[in-house]
Formats: structure tokens, C-alpha cells, sequence
């Protein structure tokens, strides 16, 4: 694979951007949380917050931290964009890191799980990435997600 290798897209998820926005605003919304803490409780050692409120505020911040994870363990495996080669040997998957940016990964078409692998019906608004080298499985939509060029999206994934 050299670097002036063109690839081509075939497809697209364009709420891939919503996906973005909500990623960084729960980060933002964890670290406000977590930042509005120490002053809660330096008013309740200094006796001017009850303690119902220094429990409440906790409890805040405590359910956006398991918010934030639930929501990035999805949101993480969106893929926004796929892209093949010009040989048809590999894949460019480009889905969201847990700070919100994109991350590329080449695979090998051949190590790409055709979609009558999966075990996905054809209905389902999800369909799986899966890959025969590695247990973790990335996640597109053809419902709400655009596929650019039906060829090259059925040579990576079958009819």
C-alpha cells in the first residue's frame, strides 16, 4: 500500500456530525460536572450546603460519568465513511475516537465478514463490520446512510 493510493468513497453516513456534536457536548457536560464537585463540597464542610445537596450533586456527576462511557461505547462504533481502493484489495474505515475525532483504518477486503456472515436481516437499521482478525465490531446503517457506489459496496460485502 503506497501513500498515493487512491481510494474511493462508497459510503456515507452524514449523521456521523450529530454523532460528533453529542460526543463532545457529553464530554463537556462530564467535565462541567465534575468541576462543579469540589466548591459542593467545600460549602458542605463549611456548613452552608445541606447534605441532601452535596448527595444530589454527586449523584450528578456520577450518572453523567456512566453516561458519557454508555454513550461513547456506541458512539465509537458509528462508521461515518468507507472507502475502497482501486484493486479492490482494501477497505479505509473511518469511524469516531472517544474525543470525537476521526480515525482511519486500512483492512483487507479479504478479511472483511460478508454481510450473509454477520447473521444481520436485511431490515435491520444496524448492520455489523465485522472482520475475520479481530473480535471487535464497527457498526453502519444503509437505512439512514448513503451507499455512494453499489458495485464496489457489493464487492465488499456481498449482495
Amino acid at each position: 500500500m503506497t501513500p498515493s493510493t487512491k481510494f474511493t468513497l462508497i459510503y456515507k453516513f452524514p449523521g456521523i456530525r450529530y454523532c460528533r456534536v453529542v460526543s463532545r457536548m457529553k464530554l463537556l457536560q462530564t467535565t462541567l460536572t465534575i468541576l462543579v464537585l469540589p466548591p459542593v463540597y467545600y460549602f458542605y464542610l463549611q456548613g452552608q450546603l445541606s447534605q441532601f445537596a452535596a448527595v444530589y450533586c454527586t449523584g450528578v456527576t456520577l450518572f453523567a460519568g456512566f453516561m458519557l462511557y454508555g454513550m461513547s461505547y456506541y458512539l465509537r462504533r458509528i462508521i461515518g465513511m468507507l472507502y475502497v481502493d482501486e484493486d479492490l484489495k482494501t477497505v479505509k474505515v473511518s469511524y469516531m475516537t472517544f474525543w470525537g475525532n476521526r480515525r482511519n483504518i486500512l483492512v483487507p477486503i479479504n478479511d472483511v465478514k460478508q454481510l450473509s456472515e454477520t447473521g444481520d436481516n436485511k431490515g435491520e437499521i444496524l448492520r455489523q463490520f465485522a472482520r475475520y482478525s479481530d473480535p471487535h465490531i464497527l457498526y453502519f446503517t444503509t437505512r439512514y446512510g448513503l451507499v455512494l457506489d453499489r458495485e464496489k459496496f457489493a464487492a465488499v460485502f456481498g449482495e
